[in-house]
């Protein structure tokens, strides 16, 4: 009587995606690895990979399984800033410092200039060099100063830094201390030292400036793996000269800041805002917490539900509906006219237009207060600078807070659609790269993720798990039963899902190849697009209407999307062009109309951007 061959495998892993790649060969990461921190070594001997009948045999016991481990995401950090030292400023031969014995004209001649390398100022390393350079040229005039007193020019840079705060920045991330005006009658030298001090200092403030506005602050990779961005270079080199020379360096400054028609839009909002705290003469109303209100019933925070969207309600929906707002007269009776109004308010602020009155819709209506709503800007103010100056003339764009992914042509705005985006658990990342592929009928290379935290635990139960979903599992580029494979122990193996109606990728997904494996794909799962919260995926963005998108990026039509798909042959096209994806995360962003939206910090980023701040802010104080 013969036993079938049972496979000893440690469930997995190098989860094939692209269209007709071979599984993974038996040298693929394994759970194993991912037990011992990262992926097996190999040595000279060991290169070739052992059979299968080899493994079964050694190893682990058999029928002793491996503790059940637990694959995560990245993590939050602790920011730390970029590290500064000391400013060392070096004189030519012919400008010696202070102390060195030279004949009193020369000193003269030097004026102030000769207490340069004297002064005591920290800044980051590229900045410092900055500085060194130019003011270690031999003659090289002094922009701020005269020598004897703070030009002009010194307090219009001073008076510039002091406003950061209207383009998201910190003015006390600039702040110089103006040199005291008299002259101590026992110390004559002393203005002098304290003018160069001030010289250095504000240099190095203003190419900070101008390299914060240029890159942002700070740097989002240190925040959390779940950034990637390669953080630009600004040239500084030029800086200083060009200051010197212009004939207004608030104007220089302004003109280094960000251009784009998003940034513009954001710096607007918040300068509205400001004014708006300045003249506040109304109380925002409020809504009791916990109001959920449906058609037909009676609440008595109804009044403060029309109240408060009279508060923030469009012209058009004031006007369309002025007869029931002044119709109405605060009862608690929610009415077919009152759901109406609602629904209209509701779907012009893009929730589900079904006339409850829940936590979203609330939230719409008394909004956030405009302390939260300008730290949101600020936030996103300085995202903007972490992306291209220039976003593209066609682009898609995916936003994780809003829920939404929107594609642009020459600058507009031609398609938006509802997205699910990533859980809290499972955080979709916060990245560019360019749209190269649309697969149709695709196969689903299951993440190492979900088959390790999910699938494991029930294949160790039932081994035929697989098997019965209609799973394909292979080893080496063999096809095996997933009943085959002892999932207590040791080897990869790779899982996918064939094309068809219960696929989780659905009839198509596009393809913009990175390194988080995250894509924009169809759903079977369609419920999820009527809910205002909708961070519940793995990752991945979900699309509600993808053959719309595809046939964005391919530059055709739904029609023809839907011949692709309706061959059922499992296909991958490249898009004409490639175009930029954004993968985004602002709580804080202009629609299509350049109207400001504000939304809800999903995954807590804007807090940790905040501490990020502050810490930055910190490390540039001047030290006691």
């Amino acid at each position: 009587m013969t036993r079938k061959t049972k496979f000893v495998v440690t469930a997995l892993l190098a989860a094939t995606t692209a269209v007709g790649t071979l599984p993974g060969e038996a040298t693929a990461t394994t759970l194993l690895d991912l037990l011992r921190g990262g992926p097996g070594r190999q040595t000279k001997q060991q290169s070739a990979p052992a059979s299968l009948e080899q493994q079964a045999r050694g190893g682990l016991e058999m029928g002793d399984p491996e503790p059940l481990p637990k694959v995560t995401g990245p993590q939050y950090h602790t920011y730390k800033p970029e590290a500064q030292r000391a400013i060392k400023i070096k004189l030519p031969a012919a400008e010696p410092g202070a102390g060195t014995a030279e004949a009193p004209a020369t000193q003269e001649v030097l004026g102030a200039r000769r207490f340069l390398s004297e002064v005591s100022v920290r800044a980051t390393d590229e900045v410092a060099k900055t500085v060194e350079a130019y003011y270690g040229k031999s003659n090289a005039p002094l922009i701020w100063t005269d020598g004897e007193v703070v030009s002009d020019r010194g307090h219009a840079m001073i008076e510039a830094l002091a406003s950061a705060d209207a383009v998201g920045l910190s003015p006390d991330d600039y702040a110089v201390t103006l040199p005291s005006e008299t002259v101590d009658a026992a110390d004559p030298e002393k203005r002098q030292r304290e003018l160069m001090a001030f010289e250095i200092a504000l240099s190095a403030k203003v190419l900070t400036y101008v390299q914060d506005t240029g890159r942002g602050r700070i740097d989002p990779n240190k925040i959390s793996g779940y950034y990637d961005f390669k953080r630009k270079s600004v040239n500084l080199a030029p800086v200083l000269d060009m200051l010197r020379k212009s004939p207004d360096v608030a104007a220089y400054l302004r003109n280094r800041d960000p251009k784009s028609p998003q940034f513009v839009a954001l710096r607007d909002e918040l300068a509205r805002l400001r004014v708006e705290d300045a003249q506040a003469s109304t109380q925002r109303i409020t809504i009791a917490p916990g109001t959920l209100l449906k058609p037909g019933q009676s609440n008595p925070e109804l009044a403060n539900v029309v109240g408060a969207l009279k508060q923030v309600a469009s012209d058009a929906i004031l006007t369309g509906h002025a007869a029931t707002l002044s119709a109405y007269t605060n009862t608690p009776e929610y009415t077919p006219e009152l759901v109406a109004l609602i629904e209209a308010f509701q779907k012009e602020k893009r929730l589900k237009p079904d006339g409850v009155v829940g936590p979203a819709t609330i939230r719409a209506m008394t909004g956030h207060s405009n302390a939260e709503k300008i730290a949101k800007l600020q936030v996103a103010m300085e995202a903007v600078r972490w992306l291209p100056a220039d976003l593209g003339s066609r682009y898609v764009f995916i936003n994780a807070p809003s829920f939404r992914a929107s594609y642009f042509n020459e600058g507009k705005e031609e398609v938006s659609m509802r997205v699910v985006v990533g859980s809290r658990a499972n955080q979709t990342y916060f990245f560019q790269d360019q749209i190269q592929t649309v697969e149709f009928n695709p196969y689903w290379g299951v993440p190492k993720s979900i088959i390790v935290n999910e699938m494991l635990p029930k294949l160790r139960a039932d081994p035929s798990y697989l098997d019965r979903l209609g799973y394909e599992v292979s080893y080496g580029g063999r096809k095996v039963a997933s009943s085959q494979v002892d999932w207590n122990a040791t080897h990869a193996v790779d899982v996918r899902q064939p094309p068809g109606g219960d696929n989780a990728l659905g009839e198509l997904k596009i393809l913009f190849p990175n390194e988080h494996a995250i894509y924009m794909h169809d759903t079977p799962s369609k419920s999820y697009f009527s809910r205002d919260m909708r961070a519940l995926s793995h990752g991945c963005v979900r699309l509600a209407e993808p053959r719309v998108m595809a046939a964005a990026v391919m530059g055709t039509t739904v029609e023809e999307i839907g011949k692709q798909i309706a061959s059922g042959q499992n296909r991958a096209v490249q898009v004409p062009q490639k175009i930029p994806v954004y993968v985004s995360y602002f709580t804080a962003w202009p629609n299509g109309d350049g109207v400001v939206e504000y939304f809800d910090d999903v995954y807590g980023r804007d807090g940790y951007t905040a501490k990020a701040f502050k810490a930055t802010t910190d490390a540039r104080a001047p030290r006691a």
